[in-house]
């Protein structure tokens, strides 16, 4: 493992600064001190996600057979078809409460989820974990059974971490995420 990219997930309006924090500095910070490579980029207007323009930011990091990609809701979205498009190999795919649902007339969220997994994922990817919680709302636990069905990968369910935003979790600490980048 020498790198690893964290993709945040997509706030509802562009007044919410919060999509690149929650647990993503406490997990940077604990794997830059095992000497682990770690990108956060800010993904661009994440409120109205756009996969081309997500495209263009990711594109800048460099992404290997040795690279660990971990993405928060929306960006689970954007890294499965990242790597369903481009065909790469990755030593790890962690997808935090992943979503694949759109909410109800949200067109950029439409487009930005509508896309077919590629099933060959999982013959490129060394290690695939989901997580999920108990409190995660119905459109996350259905999310989560359409990535499981395609790319199969170990479910972690925590109990009361609902969608693992600091409102849910109630910390910035998470210490499961870093065990499983680490095993």
């Amino acid at each position: 493992m020498n790198n690893c990219i964290i993709i945040h997930g997509c706030p509802s309006t562009n007044n919410d600064p919060s999509y690149n924090k929650h647990w993503i500095p406490w997990i940077k910070k604990e794997l830059v001190m095992k000497n682990i490579s770690v990108e956060t980029p800010n993904m661009p207007e994440p409120w109205q996600p756009d996969y081309d323009k997500f495209k263009t930011e990711f594109e800048k990091y460099s992404v290997d057979e040795n690279t660990i990609l971990i993405g928060h809701s929306c960006g689970c979205a954007f890294l499965v078809h990242r790597l369903g498009e481009t065909k790469q190999k990755i030593a790890k795919l962690i997808l935090i409460a992943p979503r694949k649902i759109n909410d109800e007339g949200d067109e950029f969220r439409e487009r930005f989820y509508g896309y077919a997994i590629d099933e060959s994922i999982k013959e490129r990817v060394q290690q695939i974990v989901m997580f999920t919680a108990d409190d995660e709302d119905s459109e996350g636990k259905e999310s989560l059974k359409i990535f499981h069905k395609t790319l199969d990968g170990e479910i972690i369910e925590l109990k009361n971490h609902g969608h693992y935003t600091l409102g849910d979790m109630w910390t910035e600490a998470f210490p499961e995420l870093l065990q499983s980048i680490l095993a």
